[in-house]
């Protein structure tokens, strides 16, 4: 099954539902997974985040659900109702109770926040020393590896989202790398090849080809994601993918079989 795992609809920053649906029938898939952003933390500075970006899946999931189920009626696709969710140590209690409400087909997880602030905020870290970046993308893989090891999602997203921010670019060890693959070869959770900024400015995939070779060295599988918000970034990134995967010899899997 030819399937991209990882899009977002108008339900949080991307587009509708049935314009990113053409664009994977467009594309040649089989299948095709909306996996809107969900913050579901106590945290105050957090939920006033939330409302303003509008990531409120946890309180329109029902209704998305009932959008997809009306689109299933007309396309040969499979549409998976997924969703991904802002992981922190401190809200595994939150999250695992909502994902345990919604019944999604499967979650994604994703460590979005650092330093108190999104991990894509250049401006935050541009001024800090070396010594505090490399702290913080430490912090980062810890909470990476916490996500995993929390068995709360079945798919672990961006791997190295890091290395999308200029200023914390690089910094990212072996050592590092390689607790994330014995996470996962331990763990129910499966790793995703993410194409969500391959045709961008940052021009590579999650996990870099450096981490790829490590977590290829262990029993690990991946599902594909383009991360697309955009019907015109959906096939640009599955052919990327698709290229990518055979040249490099990368197992995949299939998730809600």
């Amino acid at each position: 099954m030819r399937c991209d795992y990882h899009t977002h609809t108008n339900y949080s920053d991307g587009s509708v539902a049935e314009s990113m649906l053409r664009a994977a029938a467009d594309a040649g898939l089989d299948a095709i997974g909306f996996a809107d952003h969900c913050n579901v933390s106590t945290d105050e500075r957090l939920q006033t985040i939330k409302r303003a970006w509008g990531f409120n899946l946890d309180l329109t999931y029902e209704r998305r659900r009932e959008g997809l189920d009306a689109l299933r009626e007309h396309t040969d696709l499979r549409v998976f109702d997924a969703v991904e969710m802002d992981y922190t140590p401190r809200d595994e209690p939150e999250i695992e109770a909502f994902l345990d409400e919604a019944g999604f087909d499967y979650a994604v997880g994703s460590v979005h926040e650092l330093d108190g602030t999104n991990v894509h905020y250049e401006a935050h870290f541009a001024d800090q020393s070396d010594a505090e970046r490399e702290r913080h993308v430490a912090d980062y893989f810890d909470a990476l590896v916490a996500l995993v090891e929390s068995e709360l999602f079945d798919v672990a997203a961006h791997l190295d989202l890091v290395e999308r921010n200029p200023a914390l670019r690089g910094y990212a060890t072996a050592d590092q790398y390689h607790r994330v693959a014995e996470a996962l070869e331990a763990s129910a959770t499966v790793p995703e090849i993410n194409a969500g900024r391959v045709t961008a400015a940052y021009g590579e995939f999650h996990p870099t080809p450096t981490f790829l070779d490590v977590l290829l060295e262990y029993d690990i599988e991946f599902v594909l994601g383009s991360d697309a918000h955009d019907p015109d970034e959906l096939a640009p990134r599955k052919d990327e993918l698709e290229t990518f995967v055979a040249t490099h010899g990368v197992p995949t899997t299939e998730l809600g079989a």
